[in-house]
This record gives C-alpha cells, sequence and structure tokens, in this order.
C-alpha cells in the first residue's frame, strides 16, 4: 500500500521497504550525473544514498545542485500545494507522468520558463519555448528534452542525445550479468518528424560493481532507462503513462521541427 509520499518495493525478493521521492529521483538522476551532463560531483554518495534508500541533510545540498531538474520540481509541488519538491509523486510526475502536471496551469509553467530562460534567449527562441506553455506542454522530462534543451544549449543536439536523454522503456527479455537484455523503441525521423521506431533488442547497463536500482528485473517486466541506463522496475501503468506524456511532447516538438 502507498501513502503521500513514499511507495512500497521489494528489493530482490527480500523485505518490502518504503522508497523516498530522493531515491526515485536518484534512480533516474544518477547516469546523466555520472556522464557529468548534470549535478556535481557526488555520483558514488547519490548512488548508495539511492540503495540504502535514506535521505539526510547532506543529500539534501547533493540535490540542490541538479538545477536542470529542480525548477520543475519545485514548479509542481507549489502548483498542487506540496511543499516537498522531493515527495514522491512530485519526482514520479517529472520522470514518468502522473495526475500533478495536470494541475499546473498553462500560466504558470510560462511564467516558470520565462523567468528561468527567457533572458538568455533570442526573441524568437523566447517565443518559441514559452509558447509551448499554451499549446498544451507539461512540467515533464520529454518537454525539457524534446523542446528546451535544443533551445537553450545545455548538451550537443542531436537524435541520438535526445534518445538517451528521455526516459524510455523497454521489456526485460533475459538478464545477462550486469546488463539486461530489452526490447526497446529508439526515437527516429519520419519524413522530418520525431517519432519512435520499431522496437528494437538492445543491451542496457542494470549494475555497477555488482549493485543496481532493478536487481530484481525479470524477463517479461517492463524498465525504465536514462543514458542507457536501467532506473527501475515500472507497473504497467507507470509505462502506460510514460508513453503518454511522451507522445504528446513529441507530438508537440513536431509542430516547431
Amino acid at each position: 500500500m502507498r501513502d503521500a509520499t513514499t511507495r512500497l518495493e521489494t528489493v530482490s525478493g527480500g523485505p518490502v521497504r518504503a522508497i523516498t521521492g530522493t531515491t526515485r529521483f536518484i534512480r533516474y538522476a544518477f547516469m546523466p550525473n555520472r556522464l557529468r551532463y548534470c549535478g556535481g560531483d557526488d555520483n558514488r554518495t547519490l548512488f548508495d544514498y539511492a540503495l540504502a534508500m535514506v535521505r539526510e541533510p547532506p543529500l539534501e545540498q547533493m540535490l540542490a545542485r541538479f538545477t536542470g531538474a529542480l525548477p520543475y520540481l519545485r514548479l509542481i509541488a507549489r502548483e498542487n500545494g506540496i511543499p516537498d519538491p522531493f515527495d514522491e509523486r512530485v519526482v514520479e510526475a517529472y520522470w514518468i507522468g502522473n495526475e500533478l502536471l495536470e494541475r499546473v496551469e498553462a500560466r504558470q509553467l510560462y511564467d516558470a520558463l520565462d523567468e528561468r530562460f527567457g533572458k538568455q534567449l533570442s526573441p524568437r527562441l523566447r517565443a518559441l519555448v514559452l509558447g509551448k506553455a499554451p499549446a498544451g506542454a507539461r512540467p515533464h522530462h520529454t518537454f525539457h528534452v524534446f523542446d528546451v534543451h535544443a533551445r537553450v544549449g545545455e548538451l550537443e543536439h542531436s537524435l541520438e542525445t535526445m534518445d538517451q536523454c528521455r526516459i524510455s522503456w523497454g521489456r526485460v527479455r533475459a538478464v545477462d550479468g550486469a546488463e539486461l537484455v530489452v526490447d526497446r523503441q529508439p526515437l527516429v525521423l519520419v519524413d522530418g518528424k520525431l517519432a519512435l521506431g520499431p522496437a528494437e533488442t538492445v543491451r542496457v547497463t542494470r549494475q555497477v560493481d555488482g549493485r543496481g536500482f532493478a536487481d530484481a528485473a525479470q524477463p517479461g517486466e517492463l524498465v525504465s532507462l536514462h543514458w542507457g541506463w536501467v532506473c527501475e522496475v515500472l507497473t504497467p501503468h507507470q509505462q502506460v503513462t510514460l508513453a503518454r506524456y511522451t507522445a504528446h511532447h513529441l507530438a508537440l516538438a513536431n509542430q516547431t521541427l
């Protein structure tokens, strides 16, 4: 059973444990942080905190360095009357998606984007990025990947970068040591538009030094992926929700390609 701020998970067939929002955040932020795309220089410590499912004051300081995601978390939390931006529901909304996104009004997203990016963008790019809010954008990671990264120059913009940076999903075919073999749909261009292609069988990393966040994943299960890293096992409902927000923001991005 799940309460307001945590969910329960069986870890490697062991006892059920409560997952905090900070733990889930690190599951998704771990690999881009390891690759030095975001956050500070605390990758191993963050990894240990997430494995232990512990939240302490030193962790709060480390997470404050994730300046790409944190403004979205704060916006989602504020517009839903949730004091903690690392509430588990807020973290799930940003990375995967849930009903909290629908309670963020277009005006609030517009203002947040303007405050954050307005001064660094040309008038044309400012209008393009901010215009996505009234067009239906949500403060979801896919929106940031498909429509913001490309405009603000945070990473080299390419199809491969977008494909690795978005949160994707795969169905496990096999477990092979520190890797999983999964069926995953890649991001492709079709007639100049972004789309998800037919599923391909790929290898993804599930463990570092024999430890990971989805050690109990079994063939047939769904897992979420970020920069080739297995973040966690998804429920069917979470996968459907992630797919829906991905499709929504792909369509939105295609309006201005």
